[in-house]
């Protein structure tokens, strides 16, 4: 029989308690594996070329988008600068490919590393500074690499550091031989974010998550369990750029090439707010998240309706999230399953 553990982070002592094997918790990785497996096999069926390439740009955001619910939602920290932390990993991507033609898994795996170090430099704040003071100093971060990326841009098969082509031929980043079509791409997008939601949530039920809960609960109680709060901290912040950085590299090989101007601070701060509308207490806000930033406004154009009235949407779900649904679209969702749930078993007995 397998033994429960709690995880109240008020109890000092579950710092110290060994792993354990939660049933509930099993499932809910189950639930993601089988979900996303469906979703891998059933929507390139379903959908066309237009739809395929949408939904691969929102699956890849949806990545993105988990590492900034793991911050706001573990440990209360606002990020906004995890866009921009995926234009670091396009970068690092693109120009690895371009130099050295290195094997695309370790494209991949160079910009999540670089992607990590820089969210890790990035959290560095958040050892002395909170709230809306920790958010200006990461908007500062994305509004810097704005700058940076505006000013050399990303690399594209050219000579020394910047790695751009002035007058010859632009290159374009190839895709494995086993994903080069769109399908097969996306669905390997799909098994990407399946493994970024597991990861996260075998740290979330980790000694990791539950120091996070403790360093949540304040300063003080996490200081008075003996934990070093700048390391744990760190490791927040370094997990959620590890997810942003292979975020940026996906999303350099599924287009082939990345524009500077794409990766503005505003898009950070939009993907923020759209992963709070769509909710960080239920692991499939992140899905909506990046359903909302890409798939959303792809179908009201598909509508013909201006995409520029998304962000109306968007303000007004946002608002409404922050007043009277704190748990969001996902946590709403999860709600009404659990009341329809609770009534059939009602009727049953």
């Amino acid at each position: 029989m397998k033994r429960l553990h709690t995880t109240d982070p008020s109890d000092n002592s579950a710092m110290t308690r060994p792993f354990t094997v939660n049933p509930e918790q099993d499932h809910l990785l189950l639930r993601i594996v089988v979900v996303l497996a469906l979703l891998l096999i059933g929507l390139p069926l379903i959908a066309n070329a237009y739809w395929v390439k949408i939904l691969t740009s929102a699956f890849i955001c949806a990545i993105a988008a988990s590492g900034v619910g793991l911050l706001y939602r573990q440990l209360g920290l606002v990020c906004l600068s995890q866009y921009a932390l995926m234009g670091v990993g396009g970068w690092i991507t693109l120009r690895i490919y371009h130099a050295w033609a290195w094997p695309f898994e370790a494209c991949i795996l160079a910009a999540a590393m670089g992607g990590s170090v820089v969210g890790m430099l990035a959290g560095l704040p958040a050892l002395r500074l909170r709230g809306i003071y920790l958010a200006l100093a990461t908007l500062m971060m994305a509004g810097a690499f704005q700058i940076f990326i505006a000013a050399i841009n990303f690399p594209d098969g050219g000579p020394g550091l910047s790695g751009r082509a002035i007058d010859g031929v632009r290159l374009i980043m190839s895709r494995p031989a086993w994903a080069e079509s769109d399908v097969a791409f996306l669905r390997y997008v799909i098994a990407c974010l399946a493994l970024a939601l597991c990861l996260i949530e075998v740290h979330r039920r980790s000694k990791v998550g539950r120091t996070w809960a403790l360093i949540r609960k304040g300063d003080t109680t996490a200081l008075s369990a003996g934990v070093n709060i700048m390391f744990y901290q760190t490791w927040a912040f370094g997990l959620s750029g590890l997810l942003a950085g292979s975020a940026g590299g996906l999303l350099a090989s599924a287009i082939g090439r990345l524009d500077g101007r794409a990766f503005t601070a505003s898009e950070s701060i939009l993907m923020f707010a759209l992963t709070i509308v769509a909710g960080v207490y239920n692991w499939f806000g992140a899905l909506i998240a990046g359903l909302l930033l890409r798939a959303f406004p792809a179908l009201l154009s598909d509508l013909g309706v201006s995409a520029y009235v998304a962000m109306m949407f968007f303000g007004v779900a946002l608002l409404h999230a922050l007043i009277t649904a704190p748990r969001g679209i996902a946590g709403q969702i999860a709600s009404t399953t659990a009341a329809i749930r609770h009534y059939f078993r009602q009727r049953k007995i």
